[in-house]
């Protein structure tokens, strides 16, 4: 009798409890309503963006997945504008800078790429959806246009890759560069110290283990130094008109060092693969800011990853187990000269692998889980908006911990809540928040096509 009269209790108590949660969910679904600007596809849509930016100088424009069109086309919507009305200087995209230096070129009017579609030409390896999409490439013909329109002698907007998966690519920069150069010999020492990678060039990741078991066979002495002679070259001879190329080699060079420490890391079972990533990320981010300033002009630039590397990661469970971010550095090192802005979404499609280096197919997204920040926005009940959630703006319940969905390139529906949530507060990830609740699955380039 005891045991059943106590069950009765949790039951009731349970009960009460879940529907005190639906009715605080109620009131605060009022407020995100009231304080939410709906998105209807007007031009002055995305006015309370402009306005949430203001004079920062890095606007961090994040994406819930990497195969969704509304979030790639807003996002670029944005940058448009920032561009015209702000003088944004640089885009740059969570992809390796050797892939990304090709479209650079192409959005300036230089290199051999007779159009944008074939100026995609270096997104070879998986995921090639990610970045060679059609909301992608009518970005890039659209900066190119713009570029093209610019006075003679003013700066063009440039784009550039902050990631570093691509070491064999940079490696081979780096020689072609020097070969360029008409310096043999340097490009030997190049060919020598690289050698120490060549083996692993199909697969960097036999390199990572074998650096576990064998800690005398990692080459990060040699990739260390190629970076500090591409360094003292630039010092030495990059000047003028050649400036621009010796800084491209030496974040090419940069890249490889940071590609080889984070394969090295990838099989140490914590965090810190994750950590040289985002770290090598972020100095990235730095160093192009230096070299867009020159003497005394003030960049801005405009950076295009996943939310789980643009939100601060202090506001989420993994920041709690020692992970850090683009994000969280750059707010740290630039305050109030970084915004941050996520996206999120309830249903929909994504293309998406169902596992690593799988085919492109296109997913048929779960509605969110109860619980999650996407279900408290698909109740609002509006199409799309967007939501400030800077200071006193943020309705004051969002700044309890809830679900927050990710979806990268692999997307997994039967494990879900596993594979794909995890515990965040929102105004403290963000600076602001673009839901759209119903996506669609971007559209790969011809070659990139899906399942």
């Amino acid at each position: 009798m005891i045991a059943r009269t106590s069950f009765g209790l949790l039951l009731v108590t349970l009960a009460a409890s879940a529907l005190a949660c639906s009715a605080s969910d109620a009131d605060l679904g009022g407020q995100i309503s009231a304080a939410a600007r709906p998105l209807t596809g007007a031009d002055s849509d995305l006015d309370p963006v402009m306005d949430l930016v203001g004079d920062a100088r890095f606007v961090l424009i994040g994406e819930a997945s990497h195969g969704t069109d509304d979030f790639y086309r807003t996002r670029a919507d944005i940058t448009r504008r920032l561009i015209q009305e702000r003088g944004l200087d640089a885009v740059v995209m969570e992809a390796d800078w050797a892939s990304v230096e090709r479209l650079d070129h192409y959005v300036r009017g230089e290199g051999d790429d007779q159009g944008a579609d074939a100026a995609f030409g270096g997104f070879q390896r998986f995921p090639t959806w990610m970045w060679g999409n059609t909301a992608v490439r009518d970005f890039v013909v659209w900066l190119r246009a713009h570029n093209d329109a610019l006075p003679a002698g003013s700066p063009k907007v440039g784009m550039y890759g902050f990631d570093l998966y691509g070491v064999v690519d940079s490696m081979d920069a780096v020689v072609a560069f020097l070969e360029a150069m008409e310096d043999p010999a340097a490009a030997d020492r190049a060919r020598a110290r690289y050698g120490c990678l060549d083996p692993y060039r199909s697969s960097p990741d036999d390199y990572g283990l074998l650096v576990r078991s064998t800690p005398e066979a990692s080459c990060g002495d040699e990739v260390k130094a190629q970076r500090e002679e591409m360094e003292s070259l630039a010092a030495a001879r990059g000047t003028g008109e050649q400036q621009r190329a010796f800084f491209h080699a030496v974040q090419n060079a940069r890249a490889v060092e940071g590609g080889e420490a984070y394969y090295r890391a990838a099989y140490t079972g914590s965090t810190s693969s994750w950590n040289v990533r985002d770290t090598h990320m972020a100095g990235t981010l730095d160093g192009l800011q230096e070299y867009l300033e020159g003497a005394d002009e003030e960049a801005s630039i405009a950076v295009w990853a996943h939310n789980s590397h643009l939100g601060d990661a202090q506001a989420t469970d993994m920041g709690r187990a020692g992970e850090i971010n683009v994000g969280q550095l750059v707010r740290e090192r630039h305050g109030n000269d970084a915004v941050n802005i996520g996206f999120t979404t309830h249903t929909g499609t994504v293309m998406a692998a169902s596992k690593w280096g799988g085919a492109a197919e296109r997913k048929a997204v779960q509605p969110s889980m109860e619980g999650s920040y996407e279900r408290l926005f698909h109740e609002v009940g509006l199409t799309a908006f967007f939501l400030s959630l800077k200071g006193d703006e943020a309705p004051e319940g969002l700044s309890e911990p809830r679900l927050e969905r990710a979806i990268g390139v692999i997307y997994r529906p039967a494990t879900e809540r596993v594979s794909h949530y995890f515990s965040a507060v929102l105004p403290e990830q963000f600076d602001a928040i673009l839901h759209i609740d119903v996506t669609r699955a971007v559209d790969p380039l011809e070659g990139g096509g899906a399942e």
